[in-house]
Formats: structure tokens, C-alpha cells, sequence
């Protein structure tokens, strides 16, 4: 009897089951922003940092204290720095970034596209991006200054070459991440090869694309200071090396903060293009 009654139970939860909600903050959907957050953290380094060099643990050489660091900040915007001022070496690290990420991007995400499209541009392709990009550009520096001088062309090919592989792969993967049930629906409905590139690939490549573009201009302003070792006689990582050379710590935690701040200036701005091209991204 209790067995006719454990499988009348058992058929009764089959037929009727429960849907359990699982809440999925703790996977990060549906978050709430983390601007606070982040202040905070910003504060506590700078906390921690005063308090390593207020103490001493860590020689002033090495370890300026924040107040010396803004103090050098001062002193080089009024008086510059090796014979020329902050804007200038600034405005010459921009305009490197720039036109470098500017042919990154033309490059990148036409290819990339096409090998994520493409098994003969894959196959070409592919190959000689997955051997170059996980070189540090330093290994290919001095094939750059022989090849191409010691003037702009090799410092914004340097550039390049490091921003170029991040985009081209990100299109890359955008592309192959499409459902193939999206595109045979749109084939159901008589879309032409265009109108599916243009309405279907295209949208569903381009968050993607954008993150690799964002992760590409990190990667830029990290390769800066390798590229400015080549003969520059402005930049902002031109003036890290520089000061160096003469243990003036201070001034080399002025050009990291610069390089910080322009880069989370770019990275901000590309994130803002993300929420006005790809609104729906994060929230499928």
C-alpha cells in the first residue's frame, strides 16, 4: 500500500512540477552599479600607499609619498619636462594612440569579419596573428628600427601590431558566436547575403568587437613606453624612461598617472559607445 502511495505522490510532482526562481545577482545579472564601490577602493590604495611611505617601509627613492607626487605634477605642468612642456607630451602620446588605433580598427575588423565568415581567410590568416600576438612588442622593437627608422612610421607600427591582433580576433569570435537559427530564420524570410551581413552578422559581432576595441586601446597604452624608447624625444613614455634614468621616482608615478588617467578616458568612452550601439548587451 505505501508503494501504490510513494508512486501516486511521485506521479503527482511530475505532473505538477514547481519552477524554482534562482536569483542570479550572485552571477553578476541584474547588478547594481559599482561606481561606490570603486571610489572606495580608489581611496583605500592611495590610504595604503601614504601609509607605506609615511612609515618608511619602503625608501623614498622607490616609494614617493602622494603629496611629493603632486607636487612634481605641479612642477612639471609649470616648467615641463626635458625641454618640453606636459601638453606636449601628451598631445604626442595621443597622437600616437590615435592614428595607430585608427588603422588597428580599419584593418582589424574588416579581416576579422572576414575569417569569421570565411574558412580561406581563416586559414591564411590565422596563422600568422596566433604566431605574432603572444610576442611582447620589445622582441620585435628592433626589427621595427631596422626595418622602418627611428622616426613616427616604427613607434605607430609598434602600436599597431600590438592593438591590431585583440580587434581582428574579437571580430573574429563575434561572428562564429551567431546562431545559426537566427541566420536560417532570416534565409526563411527571403534576406539576401547583404541584408544578412548587414542586419544579422553585423549587429551580433559588433559587442564583440567593442570589447576587443576596448581591450586593444589598454593594450596600446601599455605598449606606449616601448614604442616612445625609439629615438623620442617627447611622450609620455618618453618621459617615464627618462626620469628613470635618473631615479627621479616622482616624475615616473606623474607619466604612470597620465597614461592611467588617458586611458580610462578611452576606455570610458568606448564603454559609452557600448551602451548607446549595443544597448541590449548584458541584459539577454
Amino acid at each position: 500500500m505505501s508503494e501504490v502511495t510513494d508512486t501516486s505522490s511521485l506521479a503527482t510532482a511530475l505532473a505538477s512540477p514547481q519552477v524554482k526562481l534562482v536569483k542570479m545577482a550572485s552571477f553578476g545579472v541584474g547588478e547594481q552599479p559599482t561606481v561606490s564601490i570603486s571610489i572606495t577602493t580608489g581611496v583605500a590604495i592611495v590610504v595604503f600607499w601614504w601609509l607605506v611611505s609615511e612609515l618608511g617601509l619602503v625608501p623614498h627613492l622607490f616609494l614617493p609619498r602622494p603629496n611629493e607626487v603632486l607636487t612634481q605634477i605641479s612642477a612639471v605642468y609649470r616648467d615641463g619636462y626635458a625641454g618640453a612642456s606636459l601638453f606636449e607630451h601628451i598631445s604626442a602620446s595621443l597622437f600616437r594612440i590615435v592614428v595607430a588605433g585608427i588603422v588597428a580598427v580599419s584593418a582589424g575588423i574588416p579581416l576579422g569579419l572576414l575569417m569569421g565568415l570565411n574558412r580561406w581567410a581563416k586559414g591564411i590568416l590565422d596563422t600568422p596573428i596566433e604566431f605574432y600576438w603572444p610576442l611582447p612588442p620589445l622582441s620585435y622593437l628592433p626589427l621595427m628600427i631596422i626595418w622602418l627608422g627611428i622616426g613616427e612610421t616604427s613607434k605607430i607600427t609598434l602600436l599597431v601590431l600590438a592593438m591590431f591582433a585583440p580587434i581582428c580576433l574579437s571580430a573574429q569570435a563575434g561572428v562564429r558566436s551567431l546562431p545559426i537559427e537566427r541566420v536560417n530564420a532570416a534565409r526563411s524570410l527571403g534576406a539576401s547575403r547583404l541584408q544578412l551581413f548587414i542586419d544579422i552578422v553585423l549587429p551580433s559581432a559588433l559587442p564583440e568587437i567593442l570589447t576587443g576595441v576596448r581591450i586593444a586601446v589598454g593594450i596600446g597604452w601599455g605598449t606606449l613606453v616601448a614604442a616612445e624608447l625609439i629615438a623620442s624625444t617627447r611622450g609620455i613614455g618618453f618621459m617615464i624612461m627618462s626620469a628613470s634614468q635618473f631615479l627621479a621616482t616622482d616624475v615616473v608615478f606623474v607619466g604612470i598617472g597620465m597614461i592611467a588617467i588617458c586611458a580610462f578616458a578611452f576606455s570610458a568612452a568606448i564603454r559609452f559607445l557600448e551602451a548607446l550601439l549595443v544597448p541590449w548587451k548584458g541584459k539577454l
